[in-house]
């Protein structure tokens, strides 16, 4: 039985372009009660790669989060599957703003400990038990209220490049650091104000509405599939768009682009630029805004240090990451000293 993938990155590269059919970027999550989630995992592995999906996918005890590609001819015996699961009949699919065929390469369905990292260890807190859920359009009106406190639930690094207008954008480098941090600074209005919170798709402020609410915020609201269901719901009913920049997604694209507003700039030269990249230094990796005009003369590299070790063969770079741990620049992503023009 076949539990992994056969094929190299590049492998399978290969075969979409021979293969030349359109492919959709989808992501999806939901929070249940799953009993065994490696069985689950696996059911989900030997269904999907008949199915030719690809992607990244979480399945834990509170639920799964997914991220994929799958080939257009297929999303109907895709979606068929879905709805042969109780806890997933119906659930909402967000379809990229922009597609790409090459949006993932592997197919990884992983168990993890939760599908949404929190730090939490609280017993009595129930994921399910979430907050409102709302519309672009009530969204749109509730945002407006100054009642309201909008809250960013993204990382620094995605707000950087986009967010709503006057919504609160923690400076955190993970989900779990928010938590504690907004709890705090709105901890004199859980009564009197309305929290709104919004995600990249929904999965984090919605494990957020239901952390509020078991804290005693007495009106939490959420985005309803966050930024990308947002966007979709504006251009159809042609409603006014208040987000401003770039979505950040967590595939080879990076982002999709939602407004022409370009809100950051170039980490290395301070020009105007919402473009993120890794550092080609692999023993860095740092993911960081870098312009087209610093991109050449940095070799795409963050520093003139990574910039050397990129430029010496292959064999000697391996031989120099040999016995050393992964640089945790990888996860401090936009941070870094040699960064000038970090916000």
């Amino acid at each position: 039985m076949q539990l992994y993938n056969t094929l190299s990155a590049k492998e399978r590269e290969a075969l979409i372009e021979e293969a030349g059919k359109e492919r959709l970027t989808i992501s999806f999550y939901q929070y249940a009660h799953i009993k065994n989630p490696e069985l689950f995992r696996n059911h989900l592995f030997i269904t999907w790669n008949e199915l030719d999906v690809l992607g990244r996918i979480y399945v834990a005890f509170e639920g799964i989060n997914a991220q994929l590609s799958v080939p257009a001819e297929n999303f109907e015996a895709f979606k068929k599957h879905l709805d042969s699961i109780s806890f997933l009949e119906n659930v909402r699919l967000n379809i990229a703003i922009e597609q790409d065929n090459k949006s993932f390469l592997k197919l990884k369905v992983k168990v993890r400990d939760k599908i949404v990292a929190d730090g939490l260890d609280d017993n009595l807190f129930d994921v399910t038990k979430k907050g409102i859920h709302v519309d672009a359009e009530k969204f749109n009106e509730l945002i407006e209220d100054p009642d309201t406190v909008l809250v960013d639930m993204r990382n620094h690094y995605e707000s950087e490049i986009g967010h709503f207008k006057n919504a609160i954008t923690p400076d955190v480098d993970t989900f779990r650091d928010s938590l504690d941090i907004i709890e705090n600074d709105l901890k004199d209005h859980k009564e009197d104000k309305k929290l709104v919170m919004y995600c990249t798709g929904g999965i984090r402020c919605e494990k957020a509405s239901a952390y509020y609410k078991h804290k005693g915020f007495k009106q939490v609201y959420q985005l309803e599939g966050g930024i990308i269901e947002y966007t979709r719901q504006v251009q159809d009913k042609k409603l006014e768009n208040k987000f401003m920049g770039k979505n950040f997604v967590f595939d080879h694209r990076r982002g999709e682009r939602i407004t022409d507003d370009v809100i950051a700039n170039c980490h290395q030269c301070g020009k105007p630029c919402d473009n993120h990249v890794n550092c080609a230094n692999e023993a860095c990796h740092l993911l960081f805004i870098q312009c087209e005009e610093c991109a050449t003369s940095m070799d795409q590299c963050c520093s003139t240090a990574c910039k050397d070790i990129h430029a010496l063969p292959f064999e000697e770079q391996k031989a120099l990451r040999k016995g050393k741990t992964v640089s945790n620049k990888i996860f401090k992503k936009g941070r870094s000293e040699v960064l000038k023009y970090k916000k």
